[in-house]
């Protein structure tokens, strides 16, 4: 009878464990931190440093880049110097703001850098920005 009665005592438990759920969750946060500073996209680039404060932008600008080889970049996406004008031209006529922004490689020739902003001013741009480095 004794061995009887200790069988009605084990009940098989009906919660569930979250333990592992907790730590593949907290796995998950760690990888999170440590990958999300790494997904900042673009080019690098040595930007001059200036004394200026950082502009406040409400939506994604349209920014030009031109690397230390004289290259140019809309997006990330290389763009020959022939095709800039008509590409800046048919963004601007999609866009109702017409604002770029120049990040220019302090390394970069100074002529290409001036072709860069005449390209854009000729092609609508009613507000050019160039980005800097805090100092």
């Amino acid at each position: 009878m004794a061995s009887a009665r200790m069988g009605r005592d084990h009940r098989p438990l009906s919660e569930i464990n979250v333990t592992p759920f907790v730590d593949v969750m907290l796995v998950l946060l760690i990888i999170f931190m440590v990958t999300a500073p790494m997904l900042q996209q673009g080019l690098d680039v040595d930007l001059p440093e200036t004394t200026t404060q950082p502009l406040r932008m409400q939506d994604e600008p349209l920014i030009l880049t031109v690397d230390k080889e004289g290259k140019y970049h809309l997006a990330s996406i290389e763009v020959p110097f022939e095709d800039l004008g008509t590409k800046l031209t048919a963004i601007f006529e999609a866009t109702p703001d017409k604002e770029i922004f120049l990040r220019a490689d302090q390394a970069a020739p100074y002529g290409v850098v001036v072709k860069a902003m005449a390209v854009a001013r000729a092609s609508g741009a009613r507000s050019l920005g160039i980005v800097t480095e805090p100092e």
